[in-house]
């Protein structure tokens, strides 16, 4: 892990910008909230590794007219010997940070990816919010899910809130768009009737698809499923039916083009207050990036068990989109 580390850092092109925020006053140079938006974009564009430290240093002089010197230092967590410092250059008035690759870091990375309008667990006013962008078919999503919905959940408590955003991969999964809709109309009533469809959609995809995987069987399974949420959660059955029968996808698309936006190009990915994770990865390296939220805020974790080993995954998009 560590020589494909370093080959993301010197092989790339030879110099570009860091954009790191157009308000000094509000980050000032060394602050720490100026430091955990540098890490954030560290960590999401050159893919460090979730058990990894990343410490930003003190700033020096440098030879750069305008730029100071300051120190980027990669720390295993696990072995502490294991580390590399890279040399960055930050500009005199904190707001440029320069090295190889451009990021534009001048907004919040929590205010990137909007939570508006989706249906919500965990606590509303919970000042680190979890978003996954999800595919209703995607076996990945599902183990991701099951991590979320109970371990981690349980794990924070109201110290979070969870989210989740359409990316169905339509190239590869049939089925996928249609269920996100059909999971829409019931949010469109109760967040309680989205939530407990997409728990089903997530532990019974194989009846989903069926034997014969037919597209068209599916499309009933999945109405039929809707329905008798419909039915349990008591919901208007006039404007479900409605709902389900006009298939309208334009909400969907709209989450798909965000997460577009934003890079993602397989499921699940989750952006814990801005902080990229791709693929179902094993729930404590979860857990790592949601304790360094939590700390930015101002807040003491609970204290880090040490689960079992899990294979991580992610579905891909082919080609991305």
């Amino acid at each position: 892990m560590v020589f494909l580390f370093r080959t993301r850092f010197f092989f790339g092109c030879l110099l570009a910008i860091l954009a790191v925020g157009c308000r000094a006053q509000d980050s000032p140079p060394g602050s720490t909230k100026l430091d955990r938006r540098i890490e954030i974009l560290v960590r999401s564009q050159l893919n460090v590794p979730q058990d990894w430290l990343v410490t930003v240093g003190a700033r020096t002089k440098s030879d750069i007219a305008g730029f100071d010197a300051v120190p980027i230092t990669f720390t295993s967590s696990s072995d502490p010997t294991k580390k590399q410092t890279l040399n960055f250059l930050i500009s005199k008035d904190g707001n440029t940070l320069a090295r190889l690759s451009k990021w534009d870091i001048s907004k919040d990375p929590a205010d990137l990816v909007s939570a508006d309008s989706r249906p919500m667990r965990g606590n509303p006013q919970a000042k680190v919010t979890i978003i996954n962008f999800d595919d209703l078919e995607c076996p990945y999503c599902a183990r991701m899910h099951a991590q979320l919905f109970p371990d981690t959940l349980d794990r924070y408590k109201d110290q979070v809130r969870i989210v989740y955003k359409d990316f169905p991969l339509i190239e590869i999964h049939p089925w996928a768009l249609h269920a996100s809709i059909d999971a829409n109309c019931l949010a469109s009533q109760s967040p309680n009737a989205y939530w407990n469809y997409v728990d089903y959609l997530h532990t019974h995809g194989e009846d989903v698809s069926g034997p014969q995987r037919d597209p068209v069987k599916s499309a009933a399974t999945l109405d039929k499923l809707a329905r008798d949420e419909g039915q349990r959660s008591k919901l208007d059955s006039g404007k479900l039916d409605a709902c389900l029968t006009k298939q309208d996808d334009s909400g969907v698309r709209a989450a798909m083009k965000e997460g577009d936006a934003l890079g993602v190009d397989g499921t699940p990915t989750l952006f814990i207050n801005g902080e990229r994770l791709s693929g179902a990865l094993p729930e404590s390296q979860v857990w790592l990036a949601i304790d360094r939220a939590l700390k930015a805020e101002g807040i003491t974790p609970p204290q880090q068990p040490n689960p079992p080993s899990q294979t991580s995954g992610t579905t891909k998009s082919p080609g991305g989109r």
